[in-house]
């Protein structure tokens, strides 16, 4: 499922540059830029409130919206945004623009789902999760909100790998060379020895995941 959309008021501006930009902030609103699509980029401004919420209500930069700039709706998706590195401020949006059949690339938050079903958590094993996010390329208008991961069945040593998750039509990861861990069942510190070969086995696994990539 994908995030609701959503539609923020903008103005063009005709100056760029950093001068530009600290009048913007200073008139309590925030400079951004809206490219892509074959066509050049525009220059926009945001009021400051809106940027913020949009932001801090999360999936920020998995949810397509709607800019209206001074009457003309262009459909966007948030592809960064800068902060004050002291003051934590919004100093920046970058959008891009979306047309039809417009594929992107995000990183969508994993959700673990039935933990009561897993044999080895109900044994005091630890769930240890090597992607809190995976990176997918998708179609701009089917962004999903999150993947799901079951745990149902999993005993102490096992991981679920990305071929394990059922994903959206459409919804590819962006590693394609091979079959990657998301999560693994750890022993509790007192059953490492009872179960040591299989858990060690694991934790090696996830351990080449998190170096080898990226």
């Amino acid at each position: 499922m994908s995030r609701q959309s959503y539609e923020l008021k903008a103005e063009a501006r005709e100056r760029v540059g950093k001068g530009s930009a600290r009048a913007i902030r200073r008139s309590g609103k925030v400079p951004a830029v809206i490219y892509g699509d074959k066509k050049p980029p525009k220059a926009i401004t945001l009021p400051y409130k809106d940027v913020f919420q949009r932001i801090h209500a999360g999936g920020f930069l998995t949810t397509i919206a709607t800019l209206d700039v001074e009457g003309e709706k262009i459909q966007v998706l948030p592809k960064d945004y800068q902060l004050d590195p002291v003051r934590g401020f919004v100093w920046h949006v970058d959008f891009l623009r979306i047309g039809r059949g417009t594929i992107v690339t995000v990183n969508v938050p994993v959700h673990f789902v039935n933990e009561e079903a897993a044999p080895g958590i109900k044994r005091g094993g630890v769930l240890n999760v090597v992607r809190h996010e995976v990176e997918f390329t998708c179609p701009a208008n089917a962004i999903p909100d999150h993947i799901e991961v079951d745990l149902t069945g999993l005993d102490i040593g096992d991981s679920v790998h990305i071929s394990a998750v059922t994903l959206p039509e459409g919804v590819e990861p962006t590693i394609t060379d091979r079959d990657f861990t998301i999560a693994t069942v750890a022993a509790p510190a007192g059953l490492k020895a009872e179960d040591g070969g299989a858990e060690e086995a694991a934790e090696e696994e996830a351990e080449e995941e998190e170096k080898g990539e990226e």
